[in-house]
């Protein structure tokens, strides 16, 4: 019970996120600030990492050496969400009147942000399996990429799709 509360409040904080983030698109909506989302997703990381510390059961041993390896991907990560939320913004400040030259940079630059975060859960498996067993270091992977694709899915669903210029 206490997982699926866990999980609900991830999902609602995104969609609070994901809702504003496109708010310069909007102009009937409440627009939010920086900060706003700045201290947002500094909550859906501590979550996070919350829901992950519920679920991975670890020895006194393996927490102290995951949990900074947990940090460090974290702060890797949330550098890809930088660039992902410029990214929706950038797409929010244009909306309704891209060119065909930057809905294709932006459906690229999405898509090379999609490809940095597998190569960087790539790059931290063999970090992760240095401080906890295989089958740890794949329920931990299993987790983070469930909690992100939910995350992913909840964002891309308040994200209006891309309008033909008539």
């Amino acid at each position: 019970m206490r997982n699926k509360m866990m999980v609900l409040l991830v999902l609602g904080c995104m969609c609070f996120l994901a809702a504003h983030a496109q708010a310069p698109a909007s102009k009937d909506s409440q627009t939010v600030s920086d900060q706003d989302v700045k201290l947002l997703r500094q909550d859906l990381r501590s979550q996070k990492k919350q829901l992950i510390a519920a679920n991975l059961t670890l020895t006194d041993a393996e927490s102290t050496k995951f949990w900074p390896v947990y940090d460090q991907f974290s702060a890797e990560m949330t550098t890809l969400g930088d660039q992902k939320l410029a990214l929706i913004k950038e797409y929010a400040k244009g909306f309704g009147s891209l060119t065909d030259a930057q809905a294709q940079s932006l459906l690229n630059r999405s898509l090379a942000l999609d490809e940095a975060a597998t190569q960087l859960r790539i790059k931290y498996v063999p970090i992760v399996n240095k401080v906890l067993p295989g089958t740890k270091t794949a329920t931990f992977f299993q987790m983070e990429r469930r909690i992100s694709a939910l995350i992913d899915l909840q964002v891309a669903s308040q994200i209006p799709l891309v309008q033909e210029q008539h």
